[in-house]
């Protein structure tokens, strides 16, 4: 039997103004939004997901990655890879890059299914992406566990 059946992972949805964070319950089943940073300095920024990960034990970052309706990589999915690239340096953790397309979209109608305003709710919709992002990973790591089990399994 596999000793860490857990997985604590935190799903990124990444903005120029605010990244929204959503982290999963300790049997990787359920993503919900925990906060919403409001990015000022990479320092600063770097600082607050410092204290995210050292609380709840983060082993792999999950970030949102904006490809374009056909497929391809656009001028705002490269500054997310730049910003996340940096962000899993500074943290020394994994990243996987799950397609975000339509998260946001998502994020408010179930936003406006709840009767809120997404024009002043842009944190809550941040969270809300971030958990989307985060569920789709947890989901397709559950649908393939094969080909997810590392070459550290065999110690």
């Amino acid at each position: 039997m596999d000793k860490k059946q857990y997985i604590s992972a935190l799903g990124l949805d990444i903005g120029r103004k605010r990244i929204g964070v959503a982290g999963c319950d300790r049997t990787g089943l359920i993503a919900t939004g925990i906060t919403t940073i409001e990015r000022s300095s990479f320092e600063r920024d770097v600082e607050q997901f410092q204290n995210l990960v050292t609380e709840r034990q983060v082993e792999i970052l999950v970030v949102g990655l904006p490809y374009s309706m056909d497929g391809s990589l656009g001028f705002q999915a490269h500054q997310v890879q730049k910003f996340a690239t940096k962000l899993s340096k500074a943290l020394k953790l994994p990243i996987e890059y799950v397609d975000e397309r339509l998260t946001s979209f998502q994020a408010e109608q179930m936003l406006i299914a709840e009767n809120l305003s997404p024009s002043r709710h842009k944190g809550l919709i941040d969270r809300k992406a971030a958990a989307l992002i985060l569920q789709q990973w947890l989901d397709s790591r559950r649908s393939a566990p094969v080909k997810m089990l590392s070459s550290m399994d065999s110690f």
